[in-house]
């Protein structure tokens, strides 16, 4: 009956644990490991219903493997477990606005904020006359480890100031640039290429730069191919696919509000 007599600190732990496991559900969600984050949910349960029914011998074998698996799960989790001690590390929660984006508060406002069309606009635009263009959109994550590489710059977002700079004859249109709150703050980034193997042959290093950056952060890149106009967009080291523009227009909508 101990379970039934909840103070504060109860009410309190199971609050920062629910915080805990929301957190790691959007770090998993859309990928192969949300299943195994199920999986490893219902055995947990399980095993404290275990205990609870004082099944004493079922809860050991569980309450073994559960402990003996901690070491697998960091091997499975390795990629999830690095953006979630990134997000803590690099969330800027000495501020006011940046703790609030931190718990998805200001959802609505990152929508009204970024002029997508804007972009989407310059990429289509860029894609017709085979334009390379490597686009990074902040979203919690820091990208200031990859800003220091490149040119810093406050400009406001709109489609001729992006065609510009990746015009082929630019200064600036090397590298990648950042967006943040719909100024571009840096240009001429380097960005952290993906060395893993199974990116098909036909992607070049902007796309390998695209996955690089949204695997290390929770940032999203939009890449259009210098050799086929094509427009990618990648979010979680993933190629997301898009029936069309429209379409493509409301997944960055939606995943700028997360």
């Amino acid at each position: 009956m101990d379970y039934l007599n909840f103070n504060f600190l109860d009410v309190l732990d199971i609050v920062l644990v629910a915080f805990l496991l929301y957190t790691v559900y959007k770090l998993v969600k859309g990928t192969i490991a949300i299943n195994i984050f199920l999986g490893i949910g219902i055995l947990y349960l399980i095993w404290k219903l275990t205990e609870v029914l004082q099944m004493e011998l079922l809860s050991d074998i569980i309450g073994k493997f559960i402990g003996g698996g901690f070491i697998a799960l960091i091997i499975v989790f390795q990629q999830e477990i690095r953006k979630f001690l990134l997000m803590l590390g690099s969330t800027n929660f000495t501020s006011k606005k940046g703790f609030l984006k931190s718990l998805n508060l200001l959802n609505t406002e990152l929508i009204e904020i970024t002029n997508v069309d804007a972009i989407l606009e310059a990429c289509n635009e860029m894609s017709e006359t085979k334009t390379g263009a490597l686009i990074v959109l902040k979203r919690n994550n820091s990208l200031d480890f990859v800003k220091d590489t490149g040119d810093f710059m406050n400009i406001e977002v709109n489609r001729p100031i992006l065609k510009s700079i990746f015009y082929k004859n630019s200064p600036l249109h090397d590298g990648a640039i950042i967006i943040e709150d719909n100024k571009i703050v840096a240009t001429r980034v380097i960005l952290p290429v993906s060395k893993e193997a199974h990116i098909p042959l036909r992607f070049g290093l902007r796309h390998r730069a695209g996955i690089g950056i949204t695997d290390r952060t929770d940032a999203l890149a939009l890449v259009v191919s210098e050799e086929t106009g094509e427009i990618s967009y990648i979010k979680d080291s993933e190629f997301v696919l898009y029936k069309n523009m429209e379409d493509l227009n409301l997944k960055l909508r939606k995943d700028l509000a997360v």
